[in-house]
Formats: structure tokens, sequence, C-alpha cells
């Protein structure tokens, strides 16, 4: 679409987070006059020496900064209200604004608004960080000017001015940033899975996944919606949609979509010809979650224009993300493994589920409150060992009980990542895998999941 212009509206931008910083450097380069709003102190802000940076460039640029108490008369003249993802649409001053009648939408609407190149939107409860980030390799493989953004850590706005028309755009979509956009379009979209999470911010599974829908709500049919045909909350949204649908699946072969053909070969069938990749075990991402995001990463590139011989060497190469089964090291003939992006328990199953057992699980963390049957079942087959961590250490061992793990088999290591790492080495024998899959948030120990997974990583090469 290109760059908007703001001249003379007045936009309030609620969060201070990376993306609040960027949506209110951009709406004052379009013209508005800009206020940023947040509920913490400034002090408390300002702890963080990168926040503190960006507030002091705000105001540089004339952005009025507001810390504290978030009262209505901060919307008085205002035309436009911004939320960052970590602000929910119920708070009073968001709701106060709708009922001004003033517009509300997110630094993600804003960005769709303003890319010149095409974007392809990558959600889903797990698999968003993987998928997008090798689709942005295989984009690369194609396109002159390639950008990753969203939810990845890098705001979507920021990358939407950058790339030129002539280039492509992989975005990481959360269910947060969906929440207050109205007509955000993503040309090729994908939606990898909708499993419990969240719920505490959305209030229900059927909110959350309409949030998830939101990403193709907006599409026509010249766009693409890319569909996990081994989930039923995917594969039924092919009702819902605009654009044409390619379903893609790792348990069975597809008429048309991406599938794994019987001699484990990935392929993608459409328009009634059949493109052949590589073989399942030549990616580079290991466990059968990862097949799922290649063969969606690879079905949206398709649709943008990559063609199957560019895509093969990046399918070999491509060797993850941090913080999602990554490997640290081999120490003494055992393997330990980083997979802090594990934040709730459907995606520490995948985990689990990408070894073949023995492995010693560090699990536990800021406690979801999520069923636990599933995973404790899973950790009882494959686990040798269970050490648990944090707030969710007494939950998570009553549970391991109740399936059927042994009392001798569960380790307590309190608030303390280096006596859960320093167990798991004592304990680990020639063969087996040590894995941090916590099935947690990290909030009760530190300030995310990659804080976790570095200090995971420090200490175990320091073993």
């Amino acid at each position: 679409m290109g760059e908007l212009s703001y001249h003379n509206q007045a936009a309030l931008v609620i969060g201070a987070g990376i993306s609040g910083f960027a949506a209110a450097k951009y709406l004052a380069a379009a013209g508005a006059r800009v206020m940023l709003s947040d509920a913490k102190e400034e002090a408390d802000a300002e702890k963080d020496a990168s926040a503190q940076k960006h507030i002091e460039e705000l105001r540089a640029q004339g952005i009025s900064c507001v810390f504290g108490a978030q009262r209505e008369e901060l919307l008085d003249g205002i035309d436009l209200v911004v939320l960052s993802p970590a602000v929910p649409e119920r708070i009073p001053l968001v709701q106060a604004a709708y009922a001004c009648g003033i517009r509300v939408t997110t630094e993600v609407e804003l960005a769709g608004e303003t890319a010149r190149a095409p974007i392809c939107a990558v959600t889903g409860t797990n698999g968003k960080t993987t998928t997008t980030t090798l689709l942005g390799e295989l984009l690369r493989a194609h396109f002159p000017a390639v950008g990753v953004g969203g939810n990845i850590g890098v705001p979507l706005i920021d990358v939407a001015q950058e790339i030129p028309a002539d280039g492509a755009i992989a975005a990481e979509i959360s269910s947060y940033q969906m929440e207050a956009t109205a007509h955000f379009h993503a040309h090729i979209a994908a939606e990898l899975n909708v499993t419990p999470d969240h719920i505490l911010r959305h209030g229900s599974m059927e909110v959350y996944q309409a949030m998830k829908e939101k990403l193709f709500a907006a599409q026509t049919a010249e766009d693409f919606l890319v569909l996990n045909d081994d989930d039923p909350h995917t594969r039924g949204m092919a009702n819902r949609a605009k654009g044409r649908v390619c379903f893609f699946s790792r348990r069975r072969e597809l008429e048309e979509g991406a599938c794994v053909r019987a001699d484990g070969m990935i392929i993608l069938r459409w328009d009634g010809t059949e493109h052949v990749l590589i073989p399942a075990k030549e990616l580079g991402i290991r466990g059968g979650h990862n097949v799922e995001n290649a063969l969606a990463a690879a079905a949206m590139a398709f649709f943008a224009g990559v063609t199957p011989a560019e895509m093969r060497p990046v399918l070999r190469s491509f060797k993850g993300v941090e913080h999602r089964i990554e490997f640290v090291r081999t120490l003494n003939g055992v393997s330990y493994y980083n997979d802090s992006k594990a934040t709730n328990t459907d995606s520490a199953i995948k985990a689990l589920e990408a070894f073949d057992g023995h492995i010693i699980l560090i699990a536990g963390g800021d406690d979801k409150l999520t069923d636990l049957t599933e995973f404790m079942a899973l950790v009882c087959a494959r686990c040798d060992e269970l050490i648990l961590v944090g707030d969710a250490a007494e939950r998570f061992a009553a549970a391991a009980l109740d399936a059927g793990i042994s009392a001798a088999q569960i380790h307590r290591a309190g608030y303390h990542m280096e006596t859960a790492v320093r167990t798991a080495h004592a304990l680990a024998a020639e063969g087996q895998t040590v894995l941090l899959s916590p099935a947690c948030a990290s909030f009760d120990m530190y300030g995310g999941y990659e804080e976790r997974g570095q200090d995971f990583k420090r200490i175990v090469n320091e073993l």
C-alpha cells in the first residue's frame, strides 16, 4: 500500500514495548502528534536499558511519554489509539476509546496498511517462530529483499517500511496482535494448529480461535490460506476461508496440498502437478512437528513464487531457531538440548516426541494451569528422570505421580536452573539426553523464555 499520512492526527500508543515504540516512531514520522502511555511507573520502565534508550529517542522526536495511571483524560483530542500486543482490549482506557468512537488498532495493522511487499503471515499455538524463520529463508532464495518480523522480535511496522514492492515479508502473528485488528491483510496466511493457550487473556478457547481466524478474515479470492489438515480446529477453518485453501499433512497423503508421500518424500500437489522437494529425513530440523512446519513454510513459499529447486537446499540446511530443540553440546556421551520456547504442554509434547526416549527432562516454571494428563503420560513413557523448577513444581510432581512416574524419578530444584542442570548432569549416563522443555512460561524466574534458555546454555557450557 505504501506509507500513509497521519498529518494533523493525534495518536495515543498504549504500551511501552518494542511494538509500541516502533508504532510511535512511525506515526510521528507520518505526521501525527503522538503520545505514548504505559501503566508502569517511569522508573520501572527505565530499569530496562533498551526501553530507556527508546524513551529518550521518542522524547527527542517530540513524542510525549506518560507513565502511571491511565485515566480517560488521555483520550482528550485523540483520533487514533494503537495497542501494543501486551495490552488487552478489555482495559478501561481502551473500552473508553471504543465508547467515544475513536479508532483502535494495532502496530501490526499499521504495518499491513503501509507495506508495499506482499505479506506472508504465520500463526498457530506452536511452531510459529520456526515456520516463519524457515519461510524467510525460503523467500530469500527467490526475492531480492525479504523482511522477517512480527511476534519474532522485530516490529512488523519496521519491516513493512523497509521492504520494497518487489520483495516479500514473512510475519509471525500472535493472537495478542490480532485482538484489536479489523482489516489486516495477508496475501498468504498459514494456520499451523490451535491448542489451549492464552485462555487467561482471551477468556475461552472459542475466543482464542476467533483471534487466530482474524488472520485470514480480510483475504480475497486472489489470496491463499495454508491449513493443517491434521488439526481439527484448523481443518474446519476452510469453511470460513475466502482465499484458495491448501492443506498440509504429515500423517496422510493428500490428493492436493503439501504432504509426505508413502516413500517419505516431501511433495506439493497443486493444480494437477506434483512437485517433489526432499525426503523428510533430510530436513535440517528434527522432529515430526518440524515436518509440519516445513510443509507449511514450503507451501507458503510456493504460492509466493519460490521454485522447488530454490527450496531444496534451504530445507536441507536450515537448522532451526534458538531455544527450540536447540542442540547445546555433548558431554561424556550425553546430549543437552535447549527447548526453553516450549511454554505450554503441547509444545513440550512435540519436543519429547522428537527423541527416542531416555530423556532427563527439566520442566516447570510459571504455571499456565493447563491439563497435564497427556504430557505426563508421555513423560512417563519417554523420560528416565524428571527435574522440576519454579511455581509449577508441586502440581507437576503430583501429576507425574498420578501418571505412574515413581517418586524416586522426580527431583526438585527450587527456583535454581543451576541446581536443575547440575542434578541432570549428575544423573545422566552415556546415551541419555538432557532436555530443558519446561511446558511453562518463565516469568517466575526470568524475564522471558529467551533469558531462561540463555541461562540454561551458559550453565551447560560451564559443566
